[in-house]
């Protein structure tokens, strides 16, 4: 039947038609509703359970990297018991027995700061180049400038035979961070000449280079891990995640303070202080040439 012959619809019969139009466009717009606050109460549990993984992952970073550390552990290959590793020239480092170093063994801190500090082992040896000591510490903004000042000084002079370089690294300003970073920038410096001695003098300058900003978390274990490969070391991953030389460190520090080094950087040219005293007004490359010309 055609169109136009086709019944005329009553008004009752429109009239219903109209309220079942009205009544599927309703269930329908429910549905969607109902669906919308399931993808949204689906999306707020998500973004809920992401946010307390986050939490959880900054936490327990945070108690890592904040937990009680050994007294007692090893020193790295070609790091000496005081803490320090010795650059000869170019990229060498001298050689140096494994040890077990102790807290336990560290005399008790003077009761009065020293007038002048006399550090364990930072005189040089009869008859060999002058000793350079440096007690530092890597978000030390101090430290970071006289590695700017410096460094090139010093590195031509290692080449010339003239002298050494031992860096001592300290954890003297962990409380400068909220992760210990002091700590743990030393700790992945001694992985690195661990590993690949020949990389620990590029590895100081990378650290310095990339220096985080006092009172912020500092870099993380796996930034720290990424600069000592990307700068062709070994991998110190392991190393890192056992904190295999955070005792060591630690020792350092301790000792460090124990026998008057109140700051960093200090600076021993052949034991005697840089910046105190009688060197108090004297420019660091008149006082270190001063030591070279009297071992001459």
């Amino acid at each position: 039947m055609s169109p136009a012959n086709e019944a005329r619809k009553s008004k009752a019969e429109r009239t219903a038609e109209a309220r079942d139009k009205a009544r599927q466009i309703r269930e329908a717009q429910q549905k969607k509703d109902k669906r919308n606050k399931l993808l949204i109460g689906w999306g707020i549990v998500a973004a809920v359970v992401a946010i307390l993984v986050v939490v959880g992952l900054v936490v327990s970073t945070s108690l890592q990297n904040n937990a009680p550390v050994a007294d007692q552990g090893p020193t790295p290959a070609n790091g000496n018991v005081h803490g320090g590793v010795t650059l000869l020239k170019g990229t060498e480092v001298a050689k140096t027995e494994s040890a077990t170093v102790n807290v336990a063994d560290l005399p008790e801190p003077a009761a009065s700061a020293p007038a002048t500090i006399a550090a364990p082992g930072a005189e040089a040896e009869a008859g060999k180049p002058v000793k350079v000591v440096l007690y530092i510490d890597f978000i030390c903004p101090a430290c970071k400038n006289f590695e700017a000042q410096f460094n090139e000084t010093l590195t031509s002079l290692r080449d010339e035979g003239k002298i050494t370089v031992e860096y001592r690294a300290l954890g003297f300003l962990d409380s400068r961070s909220t992760t210990n970073y002091s700590s743990r920038a030393a700790n992945a410096a001694a992985c690195v000449v661990n590993e690949s001695p020949e990389k620990y003098a590029e590895f100081v300058d990378t650290l310095f280079a990339n220096q985080p900003a006092e009172g912020g978390p500092g870099l993380s274990d796996d930034e720290l891990k990424k600069l000592a490969t990307d700068i062709g070391a070994k991998s110190i991953d392991t190393c890192i995640e056992e904190k295999r030389y955070r005792p060591w460190v630690k020792y350092t520090t301790q000792e460090a303070a124990a026998i008057g080094v109140a700051g960093t950087p200090t600076v021993l040219v052949d034991g005697k202080q840089w910046g105190k005293g009688d060197s108090a007004q004297t420019e660091f490359p008149a006082f270190l040439d001063a030591a070279i010309k009297a071992k001459a």
